[in-house]
C-alpha cells in the first residue's frame, strides 16, 4: 500500500459521499466492521461520528488503528481503502459534525437522539485504490483512480 499523502485523484474521490465501511479492532484482536458516513477533511484526515454508547468507540479509545473501504455508489469496481490511526476523539457538543455528515449524505440535519455524539478524526497513513469499473470503457473522460 502506498503511504500518505494520497494523490489528488484519490482525494477527489474521497470528497464524494461514497459508501464506506470502517474496521476497528475488538479487545480480542478480531475485526469489527460497520457501514459509516465519513467526511474527507483533506490533509490525509477523515472524520467520523457516532453515539457515545457505541462499542466501537470504546475499542477505538483502546486501540486507535482503523481501516476504511470507500466504494463508488455507482459501481462496486471503483473503491479506495485507507489505513490509519485515531488522532483525536472529542464530543460533538453543538452537533456540527453529525449535522454536516448528515447534510452530505441525506441533505438535511441529523435527527436528534438521546445520546451525545462523539467525533473521531483519523490520520491516514496508507491507501490503495482500485478501479476496474465498466463505466471506464464507456466514458474515456472519467478519471481513473491510481492503483
Amino acid at each position: 500500500m502506498p503511504q500518505a499523502p494520497v494523490p489528488q485523484a484519490i482525494a477527489d474521490f474521497l470528497d464524494a459521499p461514497n459508501l464506506c465501511v470502517m474496521a476497528v479492532l475488538r479487545p480480542d484482536g478480531s475485526p469489527h466492521t460497520t457501514a459509516i458516513w465519513y467526511r474527507w477533511l483533506g490533509d490525509d484526515r477523515v472524520l467520523v461520528n457516532m453515539d457515545d454508547v457505541r462499542p466501537r468507540l470504546k475499542w477505538l479509545r483502546r486501540d486507535g488503528r482503523v481501516a476504511f473501504t470507500c466504494i463508488d455508489p455507482d459501481t462496486f469496481y471503483r473503491q479506495v481503502s485507507l489505513m490509519g490511526e485515531v488522532e483525536e476523539i472529542y464530543e460533538d457538543v453543538d452537533r456540527a459534525d453529525i449535522d454536516g455528515l448528515s447534510n452530505i449524505y441525506t441533505g438535511r440535519p441529523y435527527p436528534r437522539t438521546a445520546h451525545p455524539r462523539i467525533s473521531v478524526r483519523i490520520r491516514v497513513d496508507r491507501w490503495h485504490g482500485w478501479d476496474r469499473s465498466p463505466a471506464e470503457a464507456e466514458d474515456p473522460d472519467r478519471p481513473r483512480l491510481p492503483v
